[in-house]
């Protein structure tokens, strides 16, 4: 079973920038397609960015377009997400999460991955 720790949240000034980090358990790590998704207070989670297997191929929420950045380094099995420009609406808990298919197509629905890690809270002070 794969296990996902996040790492990276923390409180920043609007405008500020954060990067978080995915670390996976399992050597398979490198033909999953991994995404992040957020949740903010009283509402759904979210999608926010998700990446292929390779990283060759990435996908991102209209509201974070131009802002964030979605990478991976399967030698390290280790996932990212750098974002700049962080505003009011960006505070949320960050989750990432990975499918369950090997050498899949992208997929941007909470109900596609089976793997979720515990969450990093990210805060952006107005």
């Amino acid at each position: 079973q794969v296990q996902l720790v996040e790492s990276g949240g923390g409180l920043v000034p609007a405008g500020g920038s954060l990067r978080l980090s995915c670390a996976a358990s399992e050597r398979t790590f490198s033909s999953n397609g991994m995404g992040w998704f957020r949740q903010a207070p009283g509402k759904d989670r979210e999608f926010v960015a998700a990446i292929n297997w390779s990283g060759g191929s990435t996908v991102y929420a209209d509201s974070v377009k131009g802002r964030f950045t979605i990478s991976r380094d399967n030698a390290k099995n280790t996932l990212y997400l750098q974002m700049n420009s962080l505003e009011p609406d960006d505070t949320a808990v960050y989750y990432c999460a990975a499918d369950w298919r090997h050498y899949s197509n992208i997929k941007v629905g909470v109900t596609d991955y089976l793997y979720w890690g515990q969450g990093t809270r990210v805060t952006v002070a107005s």
